[in-house]
C-alpha cells in the first residue's frame, strides 16, 4: 500500500494540539470569566521539557557521543519525565470545578494529558534510540516498565505528597525522605504501592501499543 506523505511532521502536529488545548482553555476563562485550570499550561510546559532536551539530543548527536555529558542529559531526562505524564490525574479537578459543563472541562484536560502523554512516548523512544544496544523485546520492555514505573512514582509524589522536580534542588532532604518511607514501609503504603503499579502497567502497555501503529496498513 502507497504510504500517503503527512501535511505535518509530528512535531508540529503536536505543537498544533498543544495551541488547539491552550485555546481550549482561553475560550473557557473568557465564557466563564474565571481563571480556573490556569495552571494547565504550566505543567504542560514541565511536560515538553523532557520531549526538549531528547530533540536536542537527537539534533546534536555529536555532543552527546560523550558518555558522561549523555548520562547528566539522560539523568536530568529522568528527573522530569513524569512531568509528561502527570497531567492525568488533573482530571481529579472534574469533581469540583462547576463553572462550565463536564464535557467541556473533561475535553479540556484530557487534551492537554494526551499532549502530554504523546510528548512523554515520543521522548522515551528516543531515549531507547540514543541509548543504543542489541536489547531483545523482552528486555525493551522491561526497561520501559521500570521507567513507567519511575513515571508512577512521580505522579504520585507530585500529585499527593506535593513535591516537584525542583525539590531534588530546593528540598531534597524531605523529598528522599519520604521516598525512602514509601520504599522501607511497604505494607504501610499500599494507597500508593497500589496507585504506582497499576499506573506503571497501564502506561507500559499504553506506550507498546502507540509504537506498535506503525505497523497499520
Amino acid at each position: 500500500m502507497k504510504k500517503l506523505k503527512a501535511p505535518l511532521t509530528l512535531h508540529q502536529w503536536l505543537l498544533a494540539s498543544a495551541l488547539f488545548s491552550c485555546g481550549l482553555l482561553a475560550a473557557r476563562m473568557i465564557v466563564t470569566q474565571t481563571i480556573e485550570y490556569i495552571f494547565l499550561p504550566w505543567n504542560l510546559f514541565l511536560a515538553f521539557v523532557p520531549y526538549g532536551i531528547t530533540r536536542w539530543m537527537s539534533a546534536h548527536a555529536e555532543v552527546v557521543e560523550n558518555k558522561t555529558r549523555r548520562v547528566v542529559l539522560l539523568a536530568v531526562w529522568l528527573l522530569f519525565i513524569p512531568n509528561s505524564f502527570y497531567i492525568i490525574t488533573d482530571l481529579f479537578h472534574l469533581i469540583h470545578v462547576r463553572s462550565a459543563p463536564k464535557w467541556f472541562d473533561l475535553l479540556l484536560i484530557f487534551s492537554f494529558a494526551w499532549n502530554g502523554i504523546l510528548s512523554g512516548f515520543i521522548s522515551l523512544r528516543r531515549v531507547e534510540g540514543i541509548t543504543g544496544g542489541d536489547r531483545g523485546p523482552l528486555l525493551s520492555i522491561l526497561l520501559v516498565f521500570f521507567v513507567m514505573w519511575l513515571n508512577a512514582l512521580g505522579i504520585y509524589i507530585g500529585r499527593f505528597l506535593r513535591f516537584n522536580s525542583w525539590d531534588v534542588l530546593t528540598d531534597p532532604v524531605n523529598l528522599f525522605t519520604e521516598i525512602a518511607g514509601l520504599v522501607l514501609n511497604p505494607l504501610d503504603n499500599g494507597y500508593a504501592w497500589g496507585m504506582t503499579v497499576t499506573y506503571a502497567v497501564f502506561l507500559t502497555l499504553l506506550y507498546q501499543m502507540v509504537k506498535m501503529t506503525r505497523e497499520i496498513n
